[in-house]
């Protein structure tokens, strides 16, 4: 049998649609039907919220309520269930009981804060249980909810979860990105090298890295004016984004006049074409005496070094390849494989 909380809901929920149908049935049919499409495309929401709890029933009620307010519902009933689910769905934002057999509220988590560091949560207890607001907070909930839970203060909730969220990942975005370029910057690079490497050796595909430097470009610089020398800089960029496979290959600039490339599940012959590519494409611009030279290297992982000694002695080859290049003429291409 249903609850009165859970009847609430759901007859909430139905008076919520029919209000918007009989908003719209005051329309011509054509008009109507476009208005009913835009009010559904508007609550079409990309965001997936994950609800746990070991009471069948609330489970049930909650899902209809978040479903009804346009978000993506997955369901689990305690902590291993939910972490099933992580392992296997991307989710945007977990509201969870504390209190649940086996793996508590809690327990998921910290489990979900070491692992799932994209995914933020939401932690629901009843007013008799030990769990206060402090301690949710302090253990990495980004809110707290008691039970029974209103629906008006739950809507509200995830509203201002997911606009935090939001504008948190805008910030760490434009922390990641060049201002001038638009590329990633040094502190994108020394996140993600790492990790790539890593991911390369774990399922077995080639990476490489391609550093390149500019030629002569403190003379054009200092010559034409900084003006000319940021138009050097941000048409480097186009041509790497322009030679690169979206959504594939990594362009950074480290700093200055220096960039770099990640290519992954490219071999060596592949990366070597890739980056003259770009250097034919450079000099084709003509900026004065200007120039690249590129060092590219293969990432192999040496599982004799920790993962951050491993990653600085790659980007060392990947400079001392660069470098060679450079005292080898300037505008060409020194690979190491």
């Amino acid at each position: 049998m249903l609850s009165i909380w859970t009847l609430s809901i759901i007859d909430s929920t139905i008076r919520k649609n029919n209000i918007v149908n009989n908003e719209l049935a005051g329309y011509d049919t054509c008009f109507a039907d476009i208005c009913r499409m835009n009010y559904m495309e508007a609550n079409k929401e990309s965001v997936v919220i994950l609800i746990v709890d070991d009471d069948e029933l609330v489970r049930m009620t909650l899902s209809v309520l978040v479903s009804s307010l346009g978000y993506h519902c997955l369901v689990a009933g305690d902590g291993m269930e939910a972490l099933a689910v992580l392992e296997s769905t991307p989710v945007d934002l977990v509201l969870s009981d504390v209190v649940m057999p086996g793996m508590d509220g809690l327990d998921l988590l910290g489990h979900i804060r070491q692992k799932y560091k994209n995914t933020d949560a939401i932690m629901a207890t009843g007013f008799h249980e030990k769990a206060n607001y402090a301690a949710v907070i302090k253990a990495g909930a980004i809110d707290f909810i008691k039970k029974p839970i209103d629906q008006a203060e739950l809507e509200a909730k995830l509203a201002r979860a997911l606009r935090e969220r939001r504008m948190i990942r805008e910030l760490e975005q434009l922390s990641r990105q060049d201002g001038l370029t638009g590329i990633y910057n040094r502190r994108a690079f020394n996140e993600m090298f790492s990790g790539e490497v890593e991911r390369a050796h774990r399922q077995s595909y080639p990476l490489m890295l391609a550093c390149i430097d500019i030629d002569n470009f403190k003379e054009y610089n200092d010559s034409k004016g900084h003006q000319a020398g940021d138009k050097v800089l941000i048409t480097l960029a186009e041509i790497l984004k322009d030679c690169t496979r979206d959504s594939v290959d990594m362009c950074f600039r480290l700093g200055g006049d220096e960039f770099a490339v990640l290519l992954p599940q490219a071999t060596a012959n592949q990366g070597t074409e890739i980056v003259q590519r770009i250097l034919l494409s450079f000099v084709e611009e003509s900026f004065g005496n200007c120039s690249l030279s590129i060092g590219l290297v293969s990432c192999r992982r040496n599982l004799e070094l920790s993962r951050d000694k491993d990653a600085a002695q790659l980007q060392i080859r990947a400079d001392q390849a660069m470098y060679e290049a450079k005292t080898s003429g300037k505008n060409c291409v020194i690979t190491r494989v």
